[in-house]
């Protein structure tokens, strides 16, 4: 007997029948009747994250002021702002034997079907295999490389928030790879660009390279222990290597010169630097962009430590802006009275020392204090540079000025292990960087 075919088009309410040959999973999830056109899905993919948002266009402005075509993902960012999206295409006829699952045949071409989470599938399929496909439910839409039913490969996301993902994945999860424009927090849309693992954002792989700001913060460490300090021998600094962390990224050999340096120069309101003041002249004499960093305490308050800084450092036109370096344990901060008595001292420390030099102080933190306590000062986020320290292959996921990427690094002419760090940006940033924020 011959064997006819019949031939269906999406949209899909057409298939309201053909929804009763589908095996019905334990979980509810989109039927086949919601399930968007191709033309839908394409329109709304290329709509995903529009630029015309200010605040997408000041993530975006960030991330170009900040980058070149060195870094990876350049390329795709650049495409994203263009509005280049991923898409898939899958022809829209169907035969109605590749709808659902038929005993003893292979679907092959355009085939519908849902999963174990019951969310529909428009796949293109060999030898009864998914090999790229559309999936949608109330939360999103993927297209993209599949494996059996899950997304792995490259492929794109498109949640109903209007948040847009495009890169690799694995086993259903972001891996690897990838761009995110997230837009669920409609007041902090974030672009996100570098490695996911297990669907978590891991950060960007930053290679290093001659093209790169580098620099080095100094205290009385680098001179040694001893009665006898070991000399700097500041015509020979010279950067040549980045840390133990940073070293699988450096493109060629580390061989960076020292475009900038902070010297330690106080500590709460009693401790100074003997080594401070010649330090900085040195600094300056080899031509060497220069500032100086107090040490927070949590024993004192944040006027007689600004008082006890102003008193002691020196500051000259064309210097670097003051840096307040905030590292307390969390049992010193409740010795304080906790991180909103800690953040009093600190505004007023910020405030007396930007009134002294005419500039907006640094802020120096760590990891770990951002994510337990800046993220509770949106104010202090926003008005006040961050230099963080963040010892991994990943660059932090903050808007900083200085990212102190290793504590292991040397340096030629310094004895011992010296703090690297990066300035985020290049040359012409660099450049604006010390024509607007230094001191005049």
């Amino acid at each position: 007997m011959k064997k006819t075919l019949l031939y269906i088009t999406l949209p899909f309410v057409a298939l309201i029948g053909a929804t009763y040959i589908l095996p019905r999973p334990e979980v509810k999830g989109a039927r086949l009747t919601s399930m968007p056109s191709i033309s839908s899905i394409s329109s709304q993919t290329s709509k995903a994250s529009e630029a015309s948002d200010p605040r997408i266009q000041a993530e975006i402005k960030y991330y170009l002021d900040r980058h070149n075509v060195q870094d990876e993902g350049y390329e795709v960012v650049v495409g994203f702002i263009e509005g280049k999206r991923h898409h898939i295409e899958i022809n829209p006829h169907v035969t109605l034997r590749n709808v659902g699952t038929w005993k003893d045949y292979a679907r092959e071409g355009t085939a519908i079907t849902l999963d174990t989470l019951g969310r529909t599938i428009l796949a293109f399929c060999q030898a009864d295999t998914i090999v790229t496909a559309i999936r949608a439910d109330e939360t999103g839409t993927y297209q993209g490389d599949f494996s059996q039913t899950g997304a792995s490969g490259h492929g794109s996301y498109l949640a109903a928030d209007g948040s847009y993902y495009e890169g690799h994945w694995e086993q259903d999860r972001k891996q690897g790879f990838g761009l995110e424009m997230y837009v669920a927090d409609k007041e902090n849309p974030r672009l996100r660009v570098g490695e996911w693992r297990k669907g978590r954002f891991m950060g960007e792989r930053m290679k290093y390279t001659s093209e790169r700001i580098y620099g080095i913060d100094i205290a009385r460490y680098q001179h040694g222990k001893g009665r006898r300090p070991k000399p700097i021998l500041w015509d020979q600094l010279r950067i040549t290597h980045v840390g133990k962390n940073g070293s699988k990224n450096v493109s060629g050999e580390a061989d960076y010169p020292v475009s900038f340096v902070y010297i330690k120069s106080t500590e709460g309101i009693s401790v100074r630097n003997k080594f401070y003041v010649n330090d900085y002249a040195q600094a300056r004499k080899h031509g060497i962009r220069t500032g100086a960093y107090h040490f927070f305490s949590t024993r004192t308050s944040g006027a007689a430590q600004a008082k006890h800084f102003i008193r002691n450092t020196l500051f000259r036109e064309g210097d670097l802006p003051p840096v307040l370096d905030v590292e307390p344990s969390k049992s010193q901060i409740q010795q304080m009275g906790g991180p909103e008595a800690m953040f009093r001292h600190i505004r007023v420390w910020l405030d007396a020392v930007e009134q002294w030099t005419g500039v907006k102080p640094v802020l120096y933190v760590n990891q770990m204090f951002v994510n337990n306590y800046l993220a509770d000062q949106p104010e202090l986020k926003r008005d006040y540079r961050v230099w963080i320290a963040r010892y991994s292959e990943y660059k932090p996921d903050v808007r900083l000025t200085y990212w102190q990427l290793c504590p292991d690094g040397r340096v030629a002419g310094i004895q011992g292990d010296v703090d690297i760090n990066v300035f985020n940006g290049y040359q012409s940033q660099f450049d604006e960087f010390i024509a607007n924020e230094t001191i005049k």
